[in-house]
């Protein structure tokens, strides 16, 4: 099981949101490369980015930040980023920055013909984000709810070819409320392409509940707020899950 922090960027800050409500957010660092430093140091196999800004806007706009990222850790471990990825020019001077996986979001949701030709341009490197709100999914930063089934938009995608799928409930999103772990293992059982759990991660017991369900296909859980307040402490977190998936055999 991959712990995987998260480090949301807001006009070039660390930041984290509230179901997506870029009014309700509460900053938590003004160094992102730093922050990325202090998650590896504390055992993180890969770092999560979002570019939140972007998301909104629908290009990239914290690309310094990125940057900054890359080059403290990026020869570390496997970076990932999403928000704004629009086209494959983005895509390309992203990866070629160093980044390891893209995630695209609305631009999969309103154009699968984009996400068709990046998984055949970029083979092995596109991820895809689902967000989803009662199974609904959503889109431009969650602003909208479409009439789409999360799982019959990720099988569609699974046969394009993406390496998988990071399934985020909007409603547990910042919350600290826990992981909405059935609907989780639900799309993980409909695909056989790894599912990342995301939204409403709160403590250790989130960690022990998805180890259980990893044998279903979910391979990891974004982490986010509660690493950033202390409710969830990421060595000892990634320690645990690591027993309890040797004791497993997962």
């Amino acid at each position: 099981m991959l712990l995987i922090p998260a480090i949301d960027l807001k006009d070039g800050k660390c930041v984290r949101l509230q179901q997506g409500d870029m009014n309700a957010s509460t900053t938590f660092g003004d160094d992102p490369a730093a922050m990325a430093r202090r998650w590896v140091d504390a055992g993180a196999r890969r770092l999560h980015l979002v570019d939140l800004n972007g998301a909104f806007a629908g290009k990239p706009v914290n690309e310094g930040a990125i940057r900054a990222i890359i080059r403290e850790v990026g020869d570390d471990i496997p970076v990932q980023l999403g928000g704004g990825i629009r086209d494959l020019d983005t895509i390309e001077r992203y990866l070629d920055d160093g980044l390891s996986y893209i995630i695209i979001g609305t631009a999969a949701v309103k154009n699968p013909g984009f996400l068709k030709d990046a998984c055949s341009a970029f083979g092995g490197h596109i991820l895809v984000g689902l967000d989803a709100k009662d199974g609904k999914v959503a889109t431009d930063g969650w602003s909208k709810l479409t009439g789409h089934e999360v799982v019959d938009l990720a099988k569609k995608f699974e046969d394009y070819g993406v390496e998988g799928v990071i399934y985020t409930d909007i409603g547990r999103d910042g919350m600290l409320s826990g992981i909405n772990i059935e609907a989780t293992v639900r799309l993980a059982q409909a695909l056989t392409m790894p599912v990342i759990a995301s939204g409403g991660l709160a403590g250790l017991a989130d960690i022990e509940a998805l180890c259980a369900v990893e044998r279903e296909g979910v391979s990891g859980v974004i982490c986010g707020r509660a690493i950033y307040t202390g409710d969830l402490d990421l060595a000892e977190a990634q320690r645990r899950a690591d027993a309890l998936s040797d004791e497993l055999g997962n």
